[in-house]
């Protein structure tokens, strides 16, 4: 008991030092108002409240990429969409008219379903106690173990969001942006330009549809020609597989069912499959780690862990007069 006071006042003491705050009580209270939202995520959570939260969604993410491989890369990007808009707060599982689950941009999104049927056990064992934000970014970590990736501890605490808007939903990046933009776009959610190239790396896993990189094999940005940056093999075999928009190709043409870094690898090879994958090879700020994720695996697993918590901490709501606890994830509470 006595090191237990120990460490809560230790704690006290390390907070005070970084924030440059007093130990008195009230002074403390305004100091937590002060913690940015993500600093009110733990990993012990819901410890008291749901113990099991997280052996139940591992054992129905596990389950169900068992009959289907495919949903592990569906689910990384779900949560991917999500953090996207409006942070993580579960918005992209609004199902209603004119949310971004709606939206043309939405349209190849999958993983939905499993997400239900995770909050439905949680919600018959821990009434109102884990959010589908929640639920959302531990399957996408256990859809990574799964496909062979690396495990890392997910803090939770998330409320659900209220709003959802189709309109957003172009945000996201559809495959075409330069890197310029990509790199804006990454800033504006406190991620760098390290995460966009790490979190790029989750397309060693998984497919696209011809539709989002059509351009490059037949008219790359107007020219009437194809991407030059594409190898002249991997473009006619692309052009074989591509035709129609709505086929799919391995977004990783070699080692299209393992999470490793051979998707680096491609890059250098100029075999990317999106013009945004490409161009992280293209661009000289980006090539770097390109090269070093390309040699390294270890490099690249340690630091997808750590990208994928700073992902998962984007514009959470976690303070008590944000956001709620919803019931089911597909609606908005009506009470």
């Amino acid at each position: 008991m006595r090191l237990h006071y120990l460490f809560l006042l230790l704690v006290t003491l390390e907070l005070s030092t970084i924030y440059g705050l007093s130990t008195q009580g009230t002074v403390l209270k305004k100091s937590f108002k002060s913690l940015p939202p993500e600093a009110l995520l733990s990993i012990g959570h819901y410890q008291t409240t749901c113990p099991d939260a997280e052996g139940i969604i591992s054992r129905k993410v596990a389950a169900w990429v068992k009959k289907d491989p495919t949903l592990a890369p569906a689910i990384i990007r779900l949560h991917f969409h999500d953090c996207a808009i409006r942070g993580c707060d579960g918005s992209i599982l609004l199902n209603h008219p004119g949310s971004e689950r709606t939206a043309f941009e939405s349209r190849t999104l999958r993983g939905f379903q499993l997400i239900d049927v995770i909050k439905g056990e949680l919600e018959r064992r821990c009434p109102r106690k884990v959010s589908c934000a929640d639920i959302l970014t531990a399957a996408a970590r256990d859809a990574t173990l799964l496909a062979g990736g690396p495990f890392w501890e997910v803090p939770f605490g998330r409320k659900d969001g209220r709003v959802s808007l189709a309109r957003e939903a172009n945000l996201v990046p559809q495959g075409h942006e330069n890197i310029t933009a990509l790199v804006a776009f990454f800033q504006e959610r406190g991620l760098d330009m390290l995460d966009l190239v790490t979190l790029s790396g989750s397309h060693t896993i998984g497919r696209s549809t011809c539709y989002s990189f059509m351009d490059r094999l037949y008219n790359f940005n107007g020219t009437g020609k194809p991407d030059p940056s594409l190898n002249v093999y991997y473009l006619k075999l692309l052009r074989k597989r591509c035709t129609r928009e709505l086929n799919l190709v391995h977004l990783d043409v070699i080692t299209p069912r393992t999470f490793d870094t051979t998707y680096y690898a491609n890059l250098i090879r100029k075999v990317g499959l999106l013009s945004t994958d490409q161009s992280l090879f293209s661009d000289a700020r980006t090539a770097p780690f390109v090269e070093a994720f390309a040699t390294q695996p270890f490099l690249f697993t340690s630091q997808f862990s750590v990208s994928m918590v700073k992902l998962g901490n984007v514009q959470v709501l976690t303070r008590p007069n944000e956001g709620e606890i919803r019931v089911n994830c597909n609606y908005v509470n009506t009470v």
